[in-house]
């Protein structure tokens, strides 16, 4: 990336079900629903979101292979999406377990997200 503009984090938790995916997208969704970026197309090359960069990077915290990259990218509206994984966030107890809410085990999964932007 170029020129960086700003970096949201966020923190997405996945209470029952133990879904990786799930938690990851709700960082990512937590990491950019509470800004507005209104001035951004008149930095980017060209006035264009196409050419805006996003980096996403997510700390989970077990069941990598069992993310869904696609899913998360999908998440984001514009630009060109790069995601990258590391070893993170937590596991914890949620105390109970739910087989109604296709509960494994008693884990919940927590996953944390920087998001990057710029081009």
């Amino acid at each position: 990336m170029e020129k960086l503009f700003f970096i949201e984090i966020g923190m997405g938790a996945d209470l029952h079900g133990q879904d990786v995916t799930k938690a990851s997208i709700r960082a990512v969704q937590n990491a950019i629903h509470h800004n507005s970026m209104p001035g951004l197309r008149s930095v980017l090359p060209g006035g264009s979101l196409d050419q805006m960069k996003v980096n996403v990077r997510l700390a989970v915290p077990c069941d990598r292979d069992k993310l869904d990259i696609e899913r998360v990218k999908a998440v984001l509206p514009y630009g060109e999406v790069t995601v990258e994984v590391i070893e993170g966030g937590m596991l914890t107890t949620s105390g109970v377990v739910l087989p109604d809410k296709q509960d494994v085990n008693d884990l919940i999964y927590i996953v944390n997200a920087a998001v990057e932007v710029g081009y």
